[in-house]
């Protein structure tokens, strides 16, 4: 299998909410199930239904986390010295060159990717654009709404 590229806080998020279905949620479906069980005729039983349709999401979940997780390469670049490249894990600051608006963004995997918090996955356009470029470096991103130039004006490996 590939290997999923991970921060120390995405793995340890993942392993939280793992620890959450595990031993909060599926114990609850359970019980949710028993108890239609004792309501009668199963055929007709609309809690019973729904119960064992979120069971199903939900050991879905637990099978997609656990093989993530077991498949994890995580990366700490906290400890690696800053070379002043791009590289996954990286807190990247790009200035626009045509409207010199300036955005800061970490690479990240795939499942820790958040917009809101600036946090793009590695394989979105702007992260494959970035990666192994330099600060000072221009690049120019061919992104949904178009191709845009970008002086990458700060790497932080924090």
């Amino acid at each position: 299998m590939n290997t999923v590229p991970m921060t120390i806080i995405g793995a340890e998020q993942l392993r939280k909410e793992l620890d959450e279905l595990k031993f909060e949620r599926r114990p609850s479906i359970t019980s949710a199930i028993a108890e239609a069980r004792e309501l009668g005729d199963l055929k007709e039983n609309a809690e019973y239904h729904a119960a064992r349709e979120e069971q199903g999401i939900c050991e879905a979940r637990i099978r997609d986390i656990e093989g993530k997780l077991s498949n994890a390469q995580i990366i700490d670049v906290t400890s690696m010295p800053n070379s002043g490249r791009v590289i996954f894990g990286t807190t990247v600051t790009i200035l626009n060159v045509d409207t010199d608006a300036e955005s800061t963004y970490r690479i990240v995997g795939d499942d820790e990717a958040n917009i809101k918090e600036n946090l793009i996955s590695v394989n979105s356009p702007i992260a494959r654009g970035l990666i192994g470029k330099s600060v000072d470096d221009e690049v120019a991103i061919t992104t949904p709404g178009g191709t845009a130039e970008y002086e990458i004006t700060a790497v932080e490996y924090i």
